[in-house]
């Protein structure tokens, strides 16, 4: 829940105020080993390992990934979640070793390529990229921001340079500054 939304006197009445921060990988492999006891799929200890780096420190994405990796698994596999079938499932579903998918990854570049690193206002972003404004800030942002990815100041968002490597672009000289107006007619 976002504790700005509520009311100071409805927000004052809660006993205790927790704040949640991701996951570990360590932790997320328990997760999964003990979620695929529950769903009767054998897992290996390298397959919870594989599953979890790329879970972006949330059990419920973690969970998710366990079924789809479990269905590849059956499918395509011998019906046991190993290292190799978790990363197979994961690069068919296009999630990177960073656990980035394909809209982490668009935004980022959005940011670099069409606005040359930033900083872009969220409107504009939401527009190049055809996502709701809401879904950035509340579904991609916080792990982008978070993992060192994306800056967020008044002027706008920055692709750091965390980012740049990830997405293996090259970093704009130092200082440079994109001209205000186009010499070119």
């Amino acid at each position: 829940t976002r504790a700005g939304l509520l009311t100071s006197p409805l927000r004052e009445r809660f006993g205790v105020i927790s704040r949640l921060d991701y996951y570990r990988a360590e932790e997320l492999e328990q997760i999964l080993m003990r979620s695929a006891g529950l769903l009767r799929v054998p897992i290996e200890a390298t397959g919870a390992r594989e599953i979890a780096r790329r879970a972006r420190g949330t059990p419920r994405i973690a969970n998710r990934l366990l079924r789809r990796v479990r269905d590849f698994a059956q499918v395509k596999g011998e019906g046991v979640i190993t290292a190799e079938a978790a990363c197979a499932a994961l690069q068919m579903m296009e999630i990177d070793t960073h656990g980035f998918d394909p809209m982490d990854r668009r935004l980022l570049a959005a940011i670099i390529d069409k606005f040359g690193g930033g900083p872009v206002g969220v409107d504009t972003l939401a527009s190049a990229i055809g996502e709701e404004k809401e879904t950035i800030e509340d579904v991609y942002e916080p792990f982008l921001l978070q993992g060192g990815y994306l800056d967020r100041t008044p002027r706008g968002r920055l692709a750091t340079p965390l980012a740049y490597r990830h997405l293996t672009r090259d970093l704009p000289p130092s200082g440079a500054q994109k001209p205000l107006f186009s010499t070119s007619l």
